[in-house]
């Protein structure tokens, strides 16, 4: 059946294997402000070392943005579905939520930049 240069490569790919997954799950590092854009415009960038509440007008209202403890979210927002509020805290590097109906986003942002996979 199998000999002992078999189980040797078997292994070596499973170590490989595994190396890339770790690889692959690491963030893109650490967040540490966030960026509030009001119709794909920078409007502000906050610390997320500071816990506050920031309001963003939009063309339907205002949407409140919760800074706490390193993360951030969408507190309440005027559009009818609330896809915005339900992404829930932001953490990493690269998170965002969008607020499509009131044209408001935010996204986490760091030292070392996010990549997706349309950045390869």
């Amino acid at each position: 059946m199998f000999k002992a240069g078999d189980y040797l490569v078997l292994l070596t790919l499973c170590a490989l294997l595994l190396a890339a997954f770790l690889q692959l799950g690491r963030h893109a590092g650490e967040a540490d402000s966030v960026i509030v854009r009001q119709n794909g415009t920078e409007t502000v960038r906050l610390p997320l070392r500071l816990n506050r509440l920031h309001v963003a007008r939009g063309p339907l209202g205002l949407t409140e943005i919760e800074i706490h403890n390193g993360q951030a979210r969408i507190r309440r927002d005027p559009g009818p579905r609330q896809y915005c509020v339900q992404q829930g805290w932001l953490r990493h590097n690269g998170d965002i939520a969008v607020c499509l109906p009131n044209r408001v986003s935010i996204e986490l942002t760091g030292p070392r930049q996010a990549h997706d996979s349309l950045a390869y």
